[in-house]
């Protein structure tokens, strides 16, 4: 009867009980039932004979290990060939990891002359596990009956990766279609504080790039000696990496990157990572987390994200013996950022609009409108908020789309027009404030009209540029002026927000007491005045407020409530809703519900249509007939 033909892989320890001269270590003998450990086959045609000796099965890997040991300890060159021509079955894949796992444990307590790893070791052990992390052998990772064994091997090679020297400032050691092993010299007091490691998620595909950062600080703490660190990254791991997963825990989230494995100097407790997308949806937000060799699981807690972009992840993690391994998580952003993305989007689009229309009807009435010192300057308060307003929408809509990655300085540029006109809406929404004010105290003396303007202008315009300036010009040397994930003002680093925020906020506290002296100012009861008298107070005083709220930026206050950690998303949208649709907000309240402009409109529109009936009259005229008729 014909025996049924065996895998390559594990024909190296078909006919091997033990060889010659090697002694069994007890803790690799150590096989349970779920392990690689004692899988045998009956061909051996691809391994040499004094490798695998000549006893019939089952065989120890231990064995194996220790036959390794003797025959090229130096670079494991006599097995590299078998385990790349073997097929990546689930159970020559078991096989490899456990022989993985036993050449780096073993190398922990061996103390002879080949007890370090040298870059052909290195090179030589990255192939194995290059074979099994291919496209080809993903699907067969879940046939293994120990679910461990992809956290093993990610275990194993960073523990094996711990005993390699790295000589020079910077080298490639491994470089494989699916491993990538980086080493780099670092020092106390270096300038260089990076290296970056690049590659295909697949061969039709561009480089996936991870760079690790040492931070300043960190780099201090290490030995005046130099020291090393080393990277190794993974594009296929991540759909193999098996979490362990109790009763009430949620499904992993997929792998967005590469998977970067690290061994740094014990001192070394936090690192700086900055991970490139592999889909860089903006439907999908990111997590930063790191491996848990203990619990077999991706936590978030070494983890905290400074940064998701549209391509890249920047992630601030800690470094210890428990996470060594790093990598960032997709999830579908929140209904939440989808439903505030299509308010605010729909919301600037008719905003836009009602703000050109706002313009061009000022334009039609303004002759009949302005016809003294204060409402010939309320309308100019109300052009210059429109104006200003409209093009921070236009500016807001041109950074939306703007990559801050490529091009730095195009969008210091978007930064500092956004700036300055968003601030120039609130230095205008003030000076309408102390115009009505000014409106309600001075009855009898009136300022003349060309310093009124100057002051507006000064006031409006003025102020906005000195702010705008002075922040771009202190923030953006030490490039802390604009986000590193979209065009606007910084906030970790230089805190350069605050240039917009803090007049943005003190105009609406002050506007919010104009509102309250004008509604004080239209109560004024009568004595004996009846009940209907007091409805028609309240109502007066509910239009004036209605009427301001938008006009003197009073919807931006209600802002202050989305800042309170876990506040509901009812008020994040009532916030959206009144501040993206601002623009339509000043068309109805301060143009539409004019009356003097409805009335000027009228006018405008009777006297049009009174020219066009003069223009047909003096058409159809017997005189007009005549002259056409005797050409």
């Amino acid at each position: 009867m014909r025996s049924e033909p065996k895998t390559p892989v594990t024909a190296m320890c078909a006919r091997a009980e033990q060889l010659p001269g090697a002694s069994r270590s007890a803790s690799l003998a150590k096989t349970g039932p779920n392990t690689a450990a004692s899988l045998s086959v009956a061909s051996s045609s691809l391994f040499p004979m004094n490798l695998i000796g000549s006893k019939v099965p089952p065989v120890s890997i231990g064995n194996i290990f220790q036959g390794i040991h003797k025959y090229c300890p130096k670079d494991y060159v006599c097995i590299v060939d078998a385990v790349k021509s073997s097929e990546v079955t689930s159970g020559n894949i078991a096989f490899i990891v456990e022989l993985l796992k036993n050449i780096s444990a073993g190398l922990q307590t061996y103390n002879g002359p080949h007890g370090n790893v040298t870059h052909e070791k290195m090179k030589n052990y990255g192939k194995m596990a290059n074979h099994i992390l291919s496209k080809t052998a993903i699907s067969n990772w879940a046939f293994i009956p120990n679910k461990n064994a992809s956290s093993d091997l990610l275990e194993s090679v960073n523990s094996f990766a711990k005993k390699l020297q790295v000589h020079s400032e910077s080298e490639s050691i491994v470089n494989e279609l699916f491993i990538q092993t980086k080493g780099a010299r670092i020092y106390h007091n270096t300038s260089k504080n990076s290296f970056n490691l690049s590659m295909p998620m697949d061969k039709d595909t561009e480089d996936v790039l991870v760079l690790i950062e040492i931070p300043r600080h960190a780099l201090h703490k290490l030995p005046s000696n130099a020291s090393q660190a080393i990277g190794i990254a993974f594009p296929t791991l991540g759909a193999i990496l098996k979490e362990v997963h109790g009763p009430n825990m949620n499904l992993s989230k997929p792998i967005n990157s590469l998977i970067l494995s690290l061994v740094l100097p014990e001192e070394l407790k936090e690192i700086i990572l900055i991970f490139e997308k592999i889909n860089k949806s903006q439907s999908t937000s990111s997590h930063c987390v790191g491996w848990h060799l203990e619990k077999r699981q991706w936590d978030e807690s070494p983890c905290k994200m400074v940064l998701d972009s549209t391509g890249t992840v920047n992630c601030h993690c800690n470094y210890n013996r428990a996470v060594t391994s790093f990598s960032i998580l997709m999830s579908s952003k929140p209904v939440r950022d989808t439903v505030l993305s299509y308010i605010t989007f729909i919301g600037i689009s008719v905003s836009i609009f009602s703000l050109v229309l706002c313009l061009v009807v000022e334009a039609v009435v303004w002759s009949r409108v302005v016809v003294t010192e204060i409402s010939y300057m309320r309308h100019v308060c109300i052009v210059n908020i429109a104006v200003s307003l409209l093009s921070a929408n236009v500016w807001f809509i041109i950074g939306s789309s703007a990559n801050v990655q490529e091009d730095h300085k195009w969008c210091v540029a978007v930064t500092f027009f956004n700036h300055f006109f968003f601030l120039s809406l609130f230095f205008w929404m003030l000076f309408k404030g102390l115009l009505i004010v000014y409106g309600i105290l001075v009855v009898f003396r009136r300022m003349m009209k060309s310093r009124m303007m100057a002051i507006g202008f000064a006031i409006g315009y003025g102020c906005p540029l000195v702010i705008a300036v002075i922040t771009v010009s202190v923030t953006e040397p030490g490039e802390g002026y604009i986000r590193k994930d979209a065009c606007w003002l910084n906030w970790n680093q230089t805190k350069a927000l605050l240039a917009f925020a803090i007049p943005a906020l003190a105009i609406v506290a002050v506007n919010l007491l104009v509102v309250l002296a004008v509604a004080i100012n239209t109560q004024r009861p009568l004595i004996g005045s009846s009940k209907s008298q007091d409805m028609a107070i309240v109502i007066r005083i509910s239009k004036n407020v209605a009427i301001l709220t938008p006009l003197l930026g009073l919807t931006w206050g209600f802002g202050l409530v989305t800042l309170l950690e876990g506040t509901h998303l009812v008020f994040h949208i009532i916030f959206a809703l009144l501040n993206a649709f601002q623009g339509f907000f000043i068309l109805l309240f301060g143009t539409i519900m004019d009356h003097k402009i409805r009335d000027a409109l009228r006018m405008r529109v009777s006297s049009l249509k009174g020219k066009s009936r003069a223009a047909e009259k003096a058409s159809l005229s017997p005189a007009n007939g005549s002259k056409v008729l005797n050409r």
